[in-house]
C-alpha cells in the first residue's frame, strides 16, 4: 500500500505539471506524514545530510561552473575548429568533426545539455551553410550531445556513486571507451551516410593550419589530461579534481584565451622597437587583472548562471534522495528484489526488465532523479546475479543517455529547438534515425561486460604491481 500511494502520488504531480524536485519531496512527506512511523522532523534532517553527507556530490557544482567558464570563454569554438581540422576534409567530415567536437567538450564539461549548446549554437548553422540538411545536422548534435554525460567526467556518474556508494573514479574509469565506442559508431554512420548522399567534403588544411588549431584548442585539451590524468593515476578524487578543473577553466578564460573579463584588450602579438617594454607591460597587467577579473560583470554573470544549475541540480537530487529514503525505510526495495529474484529469471532477463524500466522512467524524468530512485532498487538486485556494480552504472548511464533525446521530458530536444527555432515535434523526427545506433550500442555494453570493465580492471592491475 505504501509503495502505491508513494509512487501514485508522484506520477499524479508530474503529470499535474508539478516539477520534478517539488513531486518527490511532497510524495515522500505526504507518505511518511500519513503511512509512515517517521517524523516530519527526522524528514527535515534527512534532506539535509542528504548534501552535507556525500562528498562526491560537492564535484557537481564545480565541474557545471567550470563548464559555465568553458561555454562561455569560447574553448568550444576553438575545440570545433581542432576537431575540423582533423576531419574535415573526409566526406561528411563536418558532421564528424561536430561529433569529435562534442567528444571533446563533454570531456570537459559533464553535461549533456551544455555539450549540444555550446557545440550545436555554432556547427549547425555551419553545416547547413555548407549544405547539410538542417534535420540531419540537429539529429547528429541532440545524440552526439549525450557523450556528455559518458565521457568522463559526467555529473550523472557522481550521482549514481553517491547513490550506490561505489567508486566515482572507477565509474569515469569505465566511461571512457564506451563513450570513444559510441562516438565512434556515431561518425562511422555519418560517414556511410554522407557517402550514400553525397554529402560535401571540405578542402584539406595545411600542416601549419593543423598545428595552429591544436594550439588554439590546447587549453581545453589539457584540462582533459588534467582532470582525467589526476583521476585515473589516483593524484586526486573526481571532487579534489573538480575543484582543480574550476581554477583552471577561469583562469584559461580570463588570461589564456580572454574572452570575458577585464583583459579582452590586451593584444597577444607584440610588435616593433617597444616590443620587449609591451611585454613587461602586458605581462604585469595580466598578473592585476586576473584578481579584478572577480569583479567583472560578464564573469559575475557566469558564476551566478552556474550557481543557479547547480542549485537546481542539487535540490532535484536533495529531494531525489529524500524519496529514495522512504524506499529504503519502508524496505521497498527488499519486496521488489525478492519479487524479481522469485520470478527465477536469469542475469540476462533481469537486464532486459532494467533496462525497460530506465527508458520509461527517461520519458519522464531528469536523469539524476531517476538514478536516485532506481539505483537502490536496481543495485541490490543487480549484486544478487553476479553483475558487477561498475558495469550496472555504465548500463544506467546509457539508458540515462537515451532518456536525454526521447519525448516528453528529453533536455537535448528542447536545447536543439532552441538553437534551430524549430518545433519539439520537429526535433524528435530529426532525432529518431540516430536513436536506433543508441538502442544497438545499448545493447552492446549491456551484454559485453569489459567495454566497461576493461580500463578500470586494466589500471588496477597497474596500481597492483
Amino acid at each position: 500500500m505504501i509503495t502505491a500511494v508513494l509512487f501514485t502520488l508522484l506520477f499524479l504531480g508530474i503529470f499535474m505539471g508539478m516539477p520534478i524536485a517539488i513531486a518527490l519531496g511532497f510524495s515522500s512527506i505526504v507518505t511518511i506524514y500519513y503511512l509512515s512511523g517517521d517524523s516530519i522532523a527526522s524528514m527535515g534532517l534527512k534532506f539535509i545530510e542528504n548534501l552535507t553527507d556525500h562528498y562526491t556530490l560537492l564535484a557537481i557544482p564545480f565541474f557545471v561552473l567550470s563548464s559555465a567558464f568553458l561555454s562561455t570563454g569560447g574553448v568550444a569554438k576553438r575545440l570545433i575548429r581542432f576537431a575540423n581540422a582533423g576531419v574535415g576534409h573526409i566526406r561528411g567530415g563536418l558532421a564528424m568533426a561536430s561529433v569529435l567536437a562534442c567528444m571533446l567538450f563533454a570531456a570537459v564539461s559533464g553535461s549533456s545539455p551544455a555539450t549540444v549548446a555550446a557545440i550545436g549554437s555554432i556547427v549547425i548553422a555551419g553545416m547547413v551553410k555548407t549544405g547539410y540538411p538542417e534535420e540531419f545536422a540537429a539529429g547528429v548534435i541532440s545524440n552526439a550531445g549525450t557523450l556528455g554525460i559518458l565521457i568522463p567526467p559526467s555529473i550523472v556518474m557522481l550521482v549514481y556513486a553517491a547513490a550506490t556508494e561505489v567508486s566515482a573514479a572507477r565509474m569515469f574509469m569505465a566511461g571512457f571507451i564506451p563513450g570513444i565506442m559510441m562516438g565512434s559508431i556515431l561518425m562511422l554512420a555519418i560517414y556511410i551516410y554522407a557517402r550514400i548522399k553525397g554529402l560535401p567534403a571540405q578542402e584539406r588544411v595545411s600542416a601549419r593550419e593543423f598545428f595552429s588549431a591544436a594550439f588554439s584548442a590546447s587549453g581545453g585539451i589539457i584540462l582533459i589530461v588534467i582532470i582525467l590524468g589526476a583521476i585515473y593515476g589516483g593524484i586526486a578524487s573526481p571532487t579534489e579534481a573538480a575543484a582543480v578543473s574550476t581554477i583552471y577553466a577561469f583562469i584559461i578564460a580570463v588570461a589564456g584565451y580572454r574572452d570575458m573579463g577585464p583583459l579582452k584588450e590586451i593584444p597577444w602579438r607584440y610588435e616593433g622597437e617597444n616590443a620587449g617594454s609591451a611585454v613587461v607591460r602586458n605581462t604585469w597587467q595580466i598578473m592585476v587583472g586576473i584578481p579584478k577579473a572577480f569583479f567583472a560583470p560578464d564573469v559575475q554573470k557566469v558564476v551566478l548562471d552556474g550557481a543557479k544549475v547547480s542549485f537546481m541540480l542539487l535540490f532535484i537530487i536533495a529531494n531525489a534522495m529524500l524519496f529514495a529514503h522512504v524506499l529504503t525505510s519502508e524496505r521497498i526495495p527488499h519486496v521488489i528484489a525478492e519479487a524479481i529474484t522469485g520470478l527465477g529469471l536469469p542475469a540476462w532477463g533481469f537486464l532486459i526488465i532494467m533496462n525497460l524500466l530506465l527508458l520509461a522512467a527517461g520519458n519522464f524524468m531528469e536523469p539524476s532523479a531517476i538514478l536516485l530512485i532506481m539505483a537502490p532498487i536496481l543495485f541490490p538486485i543487480g549484486l544478487q546475479y553476479g553483475i558487477d556494480p561498475i558495469h550496472l552504472g555504465i548500463i544506467m548511464v546509457v539508458n540515462m543517455e537515451i532518456g536525454m533525446i526521447t519525448p516528453p521530458v528529453g533536455l537535448n530536444l528542447f536545447v536543439t529547438a532552441g538553437i534551430t527555432g524549430r518545433s519539439i515535434v520537429w526535433v524528435v523526427k530529426a532525432c529518431l534515425p540516430w536513436l536506433s545506433l543508441l538502442l544497438l550500442f545499448l545493447i552492446m555494453v549491456t551484454y559485453i561486460p569489459q567495454i566497461s570493465l576493461f580500463l578500470p580492471e586494466l589500471i588496477d592491475s597497474l596500481r597492483t604491481r
